[in-house]
């Protein structure tokens, strides 16, 4: 289905398709430049009145597209106006930016093709391919729609538009694969639900049930709320701070080995720390994927930006990978949600990570192993969204049949 959305061109008519890097690692030739280290030459001076940001640790220009321009999606006007970046992936602490850009109106989306259609909500990061090579990418950058044939680059051969790979829900609340015993620093140890109820006379004491104790008014708790944490400020907490909940899960059986790999956990959203004191803290839950109970862990939050990347087609059916070149390949491990039989849009677990040279952006092909002496099939695409040391968290991005855990998968 190509998605065409007019606007998107405005953005990246500009941009200039041999500034563009691969953005799978970060530059390995640092400078430094006017007090700081980058990989970039800045301007020595800045456009006379221009709005200028000097770029502070953690910054994105999608998080800047959206402090600045009111819209995240927007991010590509403000690298247009910041050319010496050469890889909008990667930006660097002390780097000046032009942020005063204005903003081009929208235009309504348009569709081609038999059947294709999108609807005035949904939100999709893409260019018509008429726009040619030069569209840029942003690491905090989120969008619905990165699925089978959107962006993918044409056979005549024009570089597609980069494009975001998930969305940060699917990060932020699809949890992780990690050791059996993973520790966490603190715990959500109540709400002010817990005293809310009336108290009955010829009652004491607290009788506990199967979601807390019986005079709790609300047990799932969710954006809004006002919670309680253990440790306070003698534990490090201090007002300000952001804590992800988690909420240790199954172990997880490699389907392949059938071996315990390890432990699924859960993100079940996040806490802001409102004050803190020396045993204790009031927090505010900020962040819900599907609600949380008192007595999860928190850790503390760490940004994870939304990699992007240029879709290609898919690997062709009739061309698969040999089937000696797939054993020892990584492996499908399962689902957050239990699912099983997945496709297109399934965020899954892989069973490696970081240390085995797997990075957020990368995309594989998706196999099954086929009977004796016939090739794999091809059942899709994957792109990795998150990395542990020895897993990893990614989205199917295309299915052509339904997909399983133990489904090999090749770097494509």
């Amino acid at each position: 289905m190509a998605i065409r959305l007019r606007s998107a061109a405005l953005l990246v008519v500009g941009l200039v398709a041999t500034a563009l890097v691969a953005a799978d690692s970060p530059p390995r030739n640092l400078k430094f430049v006017d007090g700081h280290w980058t990989a970039w030459d800045p301007p020595a001076t800045m456009p006379e009145g221009a709005k200028v940001h000097v770029v502070e640790k953690g910054d994105t220009f999608w998080a800047l597209a959206a402090q600045n321009l009111g819209n995240p999606y927007l991010w590509p006007q403000i690298w247009e106006k910041n050319q010496y970046v050469l890889d909008a992936h990667w930006i660097y602490p002390g780097d000046p930016l032009v942020i005063d850009v204005a903003v081009a109106p929208a235009t309504p989306l348009e569709t081609s093709g038999a059947g294709a259609g999108i609807t005035e909500t949904e939100e999709v990061a893409a260019a018509p391919a008429e726009a040619g090579a030069g569209a840029g990418g942003e690491t905090a950058g989120a969008a619905a729609g990165a699925g089978g044939g959107l962006n993918v680059a044409p056979a005549g051969g024009a570089r597609a538009v980069p494009v975001p790979l998930g969305s940060e829900d699917d990060i932020y609340c699809g949890g992780f694969v990690g050791a059996l015993d993973e520790t966490f620093a603190y715990t959500l140890i109540g709400s002010e639900y817990e005293v809310l109820s009336p108290t009955m006379v010829g009652t004491s004491g607290k009788i506990e049930g199967i979601f807390g104790t019986v005079d709790t008014v609300k047990v799932q708790l969710t954006a809004g709320d006002i919670v309680y944490l253990d440790g306070g400020s003698g534990a490090g907490l201090s007002p300000g701070m952001v804590l992800t909940a988690v909420q240790p899960a199954r172990e997880i059986v490699h389907p392949v080995t059938r071996e315990t790999f390890g432990r699924q956990y859960n993100y079940m959203g996040r806490v802001r720390v409102l004050s803190a004191g020396d045993g204790q803290a009031i927090g505010e839950i900020v962040q819900s994927c599907l609600g949380m109970r008192v007595g999860v862990a928190l850790k503390p939050f760490e940004p994870e930006p939304v990699p992007l990347a240029r879709r290609t087609p898919l690997r062709p059916v009739n061309d698969p990978a040999p089937a000696a070149a797939l054993e020892g390949a990584p492996v499908i491990l399962g689902t957050p949600l239990f699912a099983v039989s997945l496709g297109q849009d399934h965020v899954v677990f892989i069973d490696k990570g970081e240390d085995d040279d797997v990075l957020p952006g990368d995309l594989f092909t998706i196999y099954r192993a086929n009977k004796e002496a016939r090739p794999p099939v091809v059942l899709g695409e994957l792109a990795v969204l998150s990395v542990q040391p020895h897993s990893a968290l990614a989205r199917i991005i295309e299915s052509r049949y339904p997909i399983y855990a133990g489904d090999r998968l090749e770097r494509k």
